[in-house]
């Protein structure tokens, strides 16, 4: 797809990745979501089921939701077998998948620290540590000379407000470029003859017989042999189209960076108890996020006192960073389910499936969701690793509780 630039010896970048097509009148499946997920599921529907009469249809551009507003971090080291599971599924997949796409992700493996700042924050960072552990993560627990070998500008003095106790490292976690995994996943799907449809809005999901066949879209209507949802924060609005209720809430969670600096933040930062997590991009911003904004919301505008607090937080943890100048803000809608665990698999709706309530996780999932989640619907039936996350938990009461590994916001 590439050709030469004269002279230079060096690929030049395509002016096309993939092809804006109209949409076709049917298909065997369709994705609503143009994300991360709804790419990276298209891609493994082609390239592990040979389902390739696919469309993913996005309501604006290609991966400008939350796949464009998150703080790209990628780590496994959940609590519960179960998000370990998935999550350690995910990042193996992470390790290779420039190689599979093709495509220069930047991804790089720089590691995480969860710090501790109180008893019950080494109590519990301890305990994380040990089940990942038995899970076959990578994971270790630091005290507060270490914390400092790994990360020489995290403030470990013990005389400050919230001293750092320990805490637990992840070494093969790390970080990729968001876009560029986008745009790799997008490559690959439609290579393989999926059809991106950008500006499609699904406005109504079409039902006969107690089951989907379709959706209506500000392009008209499209037939679908099966329905797969990956919207993030608007799944519950496109599941009721259904007449599917999701206990669901949306979020705005927010994000900064800083201008360009030199190379000093070596690692990804998470704290808990002070309420901020830091890294430093490739390119040299500062990217910084804290929790969710304290209300349902689908604005992509936050509350400017919770950035005002994560900058506090964040000079707290890093006093070096005291003259950085912020660049911008923004912010994402997050869906998040009452035990911080997704919902991936069938529904009550015969040919509508579910990709949805990750919370402020979902771009550390992307390789390993889309590729259960293309299984559960080639098979329809769930993927043993998305099968302890199914929509009757919330009935059955078998919740996966990841309030405390979901830590800050990821």
């Amino acid at each position: 797809m590439s050709s030469r630039t004269p002279g230079a010896g060096l690929p030049e970048h395509p002016d096309r990745l993939w092809r804006n097509p109209d949409p076709k009148r049917a298909y065997d499946v369709v994705i609503v979501g143009g994300g991360g997920h709804g790419l990276a599921t298209a891609h493994y529907l082609a390239r592990n089921h040979g389902i390739t009469d696919v469309a993913v249809l996005e309501k604006g551009w290609l991966a400008g939701g939350n796949m464009a507003r998150n703080t790209a971090i990628i780590r496994s080291n959940y609590l519960w077998d179960e998000s370990a599971g998935i999550y350690e599924h995910a990042l193996r997949l992470w390790e290779g998948l420039t190689e599979e796409l093709d495509y220069p992700l930047q991804f790089s493996q720089r590691g995480v620290l969860n710090l501790a700042h109180n008893l019950q924050d080494v109590r519990e960072g301890v305990r994380r540590v040990e089940a990942n552990r038995l899970n076959g993560v990578d994971a270790e627990w630091l005290g507060p000379e270490q914390v400092e070998e790994v990360c020489p500008i995290v403030d470990v003095s013990p005389d400050v407000r919230y001293p750092v106790l320990g805490a637990t490292y992840q070494p093969r976690a790390g970080i990729a470029k968001h876009d560029h995994v986008a745009w790799g996943l997008a490559r690959s799907a439609d290579a393989a003859g999926v059809d991106i449809i950008q500006n499609c809005e699904v406005t109504g999901v079409r039902q006969a017989g107690g089951r989907v066949v379709g959706v209506e879209t500000t392009l008209g209507p499209i037939a679908a042999g099966k329905v797969a949802l990956c919207a993030a924060g608007h799944t519950s609005v496109l599941a009721a189209m259904a007449g599917l209720e999701l206990p669901l809430q949306s979020r705005p969670l927010q994000a900064l960076v800083s201008e360009l600096l030199e190379p000093v933040h070596p690692t990804v930062v998470m704290s808990n108890t002070v309420h901020v997590y830091v890294s430093q991009a490739h390119k040299g911003e500062l990217v910084m996020g804290t929790g969710v904004d304290a209300y349902n919301s689908y604005t992509r505008r936050g509350a400017f006192h919770i950035i005002e607090d994560q900058m506090s937080a964040a000079l707290e943890l890093f006093p070096v960073f005291a003259r950085a100048h912020v660049l911008r803000t923004w912010a994402g809608i997050v869906d998040i389910t009452p035990d911080a665990s997704p919902v991936v698999g069938l529904t009550p709706v015969e040919n509508l499936y579910l990709n949805c309530g990750w919370g402020t996780g979902g771009f550390k999932a992307t390789p390993g969701v889309g590729r259960v989640y293309a299984h559960t619907i080639a098979h329809d039936t769930p993927h043993p690793l998305a099968a302890p996350f199914s929509l009757d938990r919330f009935t059955t009461g078998a919740l996966v509780d990841e309030h405390g590994a979901a830590a800050v916001a990821h």
